[in-house]
């Protein structure tokens, strides 16, 4: 498992447009990622739903993970780099 932390940096939080930025980003890596925070449990990243209904506000700490054993671990961590680089991001697409 490979995780990754980051504040939402989008002054909405992941919702509406910085939450699609968000996913379709997530979908061109092609890897099962997973975000939560503190406390409860993680939604799949690839989801637009799971994502926007998950309440990730601005400021709030994040954790990205990937469960891909079949994935070169370089790939996994530099896309968990960049993913965690946009969630900091105002993610205006």
């Amino acid at each position: 498992m490979y995780t990754r932390k980051a504040t939402v940096g989008a002054a909405v939080g992941l919702h509406a447009r910085p939450a699609a930025v968000f996913v379709r980003a997530v979908n061109q890596t092609g890897l099962p990622v997973t975000l939560a925070k503190g406390g409860c449990e993680a939604v799949d990243a690839r989801s637009l739903l799971a994502v926007m209904t998950a309440d990730f506000p601005f400021g709030c700490e994040v954790e990205l993970a990937v469960d891909a054993a079949e994935v070169p671990a370089e790939e996994v961590r530099a896309a968990l780099d960049a993913l965690a680089q946009l969630v900091a991001s105002e993610l205006d697409g």
